[in-house]
């Protein structure tokens, strides 16, 4: 299951886009129930989220988990929908319910609260999710392949941030202006992927609905954020609820854009590539 990036600047709770970094779960029916984490720590109980997703289709009566990850946790890479998807899907497959990937989106939402990221670790690529209008179901979601000539880089920071500390931080209303300017920005950005457009890319990139009201949950990641251009990026977007930064490069940047951002980003941070991932979540069969 790949690891994802939401929102992309404007698109809050609509934009998301897969990523290289993955979490693999394998699933066996070994008599006994069991679950391992390797290289991170999780639940080892029926309270893991991998589980719980998973008893939401079928008991996991008997079933082995083990998993192992790189995508890390509380950081804005969507790690709990991609260990949300990690259990419907092998409930799926292990006993043969026949639930089409429409049916695994609406439950994932379900389970996760919003699509954004389910449908980007889900189908790959950049996708745009359209929100459900009451009392009717979450419509597709639209997917575009990503942008030629565009790489993603990393600035992880190294303290958590809760995504409902996130979302409290959000104003119950907003000036019209600031609206309007998220819409222009959603509109260019959705474009500039589209045809691969670095301009438009550029100037979609820019926020007003979320990124400055959670600014001081995570200051050194908003300062990268304002930054990222003087640096030599395209741009920046917080990941999600953050606190993870997302530096929109041109793939000819290079070196010199690393060492940049390593020097900014030195002792409290973690740098790395991540390339916009094609791929959606897979299962594979032993």
């Amino acid at each position: 299951m790949p690891a994802s990036t939401a929102n992309l600047g404007p698109g809050y709770d609509v934009l998301g886009a897969a990523l290289t970094s993955e979490l693999e779960l394998e699933v066996s029916e070994a008599g006994t129930f069991s679950i391992a984490s390797e290289g991170f720590d999780a639940p080892a109980d029926r309270s893991n989220l991998i589980v719980r997703a998973f008893e939401s289709l079928h008991p996991a009566d008997g079933i082995s988990f083990r998993v192992s990850s790189e995508i890390p946790l509380a950081r804005g890479l969507g790690s709990s929908a991609s260990a949300i998807l990690a259990g419907l899907l092998a409930a799926d497959h292990l006993f043969e319910l026949a639930n089409d990937r429409e049916r695994i989106l609406a439950r994932a939402t379900e389970i996760e609260g919003h699509p954004d990221n389910v449908a980007a670790a889900l189908y790959g690529g950049v996708t745009l999710c359209p929100p459900a209008a009451p009392g009717e179901a979450q419509p597709a979601p639209v997917r575009l392949a990503p942008p030629q000539g565009v790489e993603g880089i990393l600035v992880i920071p190294r303290e958590e941030v809760s995504t409902s500390a996130a979302r409290a931080a959000l104003p119950d209303a907003y000036p019209l202006a600031d609206v309007t300017a998220n819409v222009a920005a959603a509109a260019q950005l959705v474009l500039g992927i589209e045809r691969s457009d670095l301009d438009l890319i550029r100037a979609g990139l820019a926020d007003r609905v979320h990124q400055p009201h959670r600014a001081s949950l995570f200051p050194r990641s908003m300062e990268l954020v304002e930054r990222a251009e003087e640096f030599g990026a395209l741009g920046a977007t917080i990941s999600g609820a953050g606190p993870t930064v997302l530096v929109w490069a041109f793939w000819q940047s290079g070196k010199g854009l690393l060492d940049r951002l390593g020097e900014f980003a030195e002792g409290w941070a973690d740098v790395r590539r991540a390339q916009f991932s094609p791929r959606g979540a897979r299962v594979e069969i032993a």
